[in-house]
């Protein structure tokens, strides 16, 4: 085994242990650390994704033994999700790496300022308007793709800003990613073949052993300052890259 499996374990330990504790950053910190290990854009999110694949089912399973999944919501997501994420992998899959990666980081670096706005700043009360429920989940599934995560940032911040029900929110939204991701990781495997996304197995290894712990943390630990740290390393890596 090369030195880069064990990395990828480590990678994915450490992203699943974040995720477990926040409900979201998996896709965002994994792909962060592929590009800044020189994986091109479309593998590192093709790698992210197929990891995610196990990772999210897990979950959402969870989720959903414990009545946190909302249906008619997943009803709506799921569709508009695996639309927009097959689209984002499809665009990703066919640019050039080198056109598309400065790109990639300035949207990751979006997204780590939207989590460091989530730590500080309370969802608003405001009435539900289910009408923006599928554009939601479209957007979400095509910058989840081509970022190589965003999904839960996106999805889970939008929906609550909303007056969507947090518990709700994060159970529906955890049981569609999972729909969306294998939906990307197909069109990815497709475009790109399996043998470009073989080190995914060092994630789907690093994710899998961390996953029990991520229910522990999330018990024990403070959400502000871990979301913090999680954006700072997002924007710092990804500002690296740009520059």
């Amino acid at each position: 085994m090369s030195l880069d499996f064990f990395v990828f374990i480590v990678v994915g330990f450490c992203a699943q242990i974040v995720d477990g504790a926040l409900g979201m950053a998996f896709g965002v910190l994994s792909t962060t650390s592929l590009l800044a290990f020189g994986v091109p854009a479309a593998n590192a999110s093709a790698m992210t994704h197929v990891a995610e694949m196990f990772t999210t089912a897990a979950s959402g399973l969870s989720h959903a033994y414990h009545r946190n999944v909302d249906w008619r919501l997943v009803a709506r997501l799921a569709p508009a999700g695996m639309i927009g994420g097959a689209i984002g992998a499809y665009l990703l899959a066919n640019i050039d790496g080198k056109v598309i990666e400065p790109f990639v980081s300035a949207y990751l670096i979006a997204i780590g300022l939207v989590i460091l706005y989530k730590a500080f700043r309370p969802p608003p009360k405001r009435d539900v308007r289910d009408w923006m429920v599928p554009p939601v989940g479209f957007c979400g599934g095509v910058l989840d793709a081509i970022g190589g995560g965003g999904w839960g940032p996106i999805v889970t911040s939008s929906l609550v800003s909303r007056g969507h029900d947090l518990k709700r929110v994060i159970g529906s939204t955890n049981f569609t990613e999972f729909a969306v991701t294998l939906t990307i990781s197909l069109t990815f495997m497709l475009t790109l073949g399996w043998s470009e996304l073989n080190s995914a197995i060092g994630l789907i290894i690093g994710g899998v052993i961390a996953a029990p712990f991520g229910a522990i943390l999330v018990k024990r630990l403070p959400a502000r300052p871990l979301m913090v740290a999680v954006s700072m390393i997002i924007i710092g890596t990804s500002a690296m890259r740009i520059l």
